[in-house]
């Protein structure tokens, strides 16, 4: 933007310009997300039906999915004890990391102490300090395809170059070997590997993590804190509350999935290639030949959410054109109804024979 103005009979120019090189994705989830809502429906036609999130990866609107009452309370007596209402000291409170460290050994061979521990304010942040601290002049960061667009935009605020690799679906979402070994040399800073996985929704096997770490063997050279009360309450969470309460969220999760993956396959124009194993979400490939007048993921998505008030995340988002990422950590009634819907859009769309 240029703004110009005379001051005292001369005049001056401003110029405000963005950083042109944070610009990496063309579409983000937020943005995709923003434009499906407000393509939805006509609230005011005689189609009253709710609207169907599938495409949000926030699970806390449903009463299933709710966060434990002890993880309030510890919240609550936290706050009460006025103990946590400084700053604290970079990386977090010690009672804090401490609780999360032996909370992540349980089972372990090898524990970690407090000082393994580094919390930050959510993953954006977490992005945010890691690529930072691995940028250098030259550096490369190797990422994955599908993926999401903040380390791409971390990398690129950082001058970092940006070099992806492929997850096959067709082999479970396992990463792609042969293109890492053509993709990494010795600027490669680090390589990005999420598992569980989002948004494909597969977990790696230790064979397979073996198998990257020896393929990266020759090359890889290895702020705002979170609310301190939140802290405070860490270790009264993991305290008080009850293993049955994670097995419970587990166990709906995979009935979730399980119902997904069969409903996906009544309908033709949806594949999905793996059966979701971790995180809570996955992605179905669009056969965009079984349909009539659609031509891509975001075609697919805007006129879904208009016609039926179902909202899918385009894979265009995640860097996999029709593609769409579907969240399933939805009551199973909202679940099921979505699908319906779905296959009723499907059956008005599919290509005559």
């Amino acid at each position: 933007m240029e703004m110009e103005g005379v001051e005292n009979g001369w005049q001056k120019k401003w110029q405000f310009r963005g950083n042109e090189e944070l610009n990496t994705a063309s579409i983000s989830v937020r943005g995709a997300l923003t434009m499906l809502m407000k393509n939805l429906r006509n609230p005011a036609g005689d189609d009253q039906r709710p609207t169907i999130m599938l495409g949000r990866g926030d699970p806390t609107e449903f009463p299933s999915f709710w966060t434990t009452p002890a993880a309030v309370d510890a919240v609550a007596d936290a706050l009460h004890s006025f103990k946590f209402n400084s700053y604290c000291p970079t990386g977090g409170v010690i009672p804090a990391r401490r609780a999360i460290a032996e909370y992540l050994s349980r089972d372990q061979p090898n524990k970690l102490s407090a000082n393994d521990v580094y919390l930050t304010a959510g993953c954006t942040q977490a992005i945010e300090i890691i690529v930072s601290v691995l940028a250098r002049p030259g550096a490369n960061i190797l990422l994955p395809r599908p993926g999401y667009p903040q380390y791409e935009a971390r990398a690129a605020f950082d001058h970092l170059e940006v070099r992806h690799f492929d997850l096959l679906p067709e082999k479970g979402w396992e990463v792609d070997l042969d293109s890492v070994e053509s993709l990494a040399d010795h600027n490669t800073a680090a390589m990005v590997i999420i598992n569980p996985s989002n948004p494909c929704g597969n977990v790696f096997t230790s064979q397979h993590l073996k198998k990257i770490v020896e393929t990266l063997n020759n090359y890889l050279d290895i702020t705002t804190d979170p609310a301190t009360f939140i802290q405070g309450a860490i270790p009264q969470m993991f305290e008080r509350t009850k293993d049955v309460f994670f097995s419970n969220i587990i166990g709906l999760l995979r009935e979730a999935a399980d119902l997904l993956y069969e409903m996906v396959k009544e309908i033709p124009c949806l594949t999905c290639p793996n059966k979701p194993q971790g995180s809570m979400v996955v992605l179905v490939k669009l056969n965009l030949s079984a349909l009539e007048d659609i031509d891509d993921d975001i075609q697919f998505c805007l006129k879904l959410a208009k016609e039926e008030s179902v909202i899918v995340l385009p894979g265009v988002t995640v860097g996999l054109k029709d593609w769409v990422r579907i969240t399933f950590a939805v009551e199973l009634s909202v679940l099921e109804d979505g699908f319906k819907r779905i296959k009723a859009f499907h059956q008005r769309h599919a290509k005559k024979l």
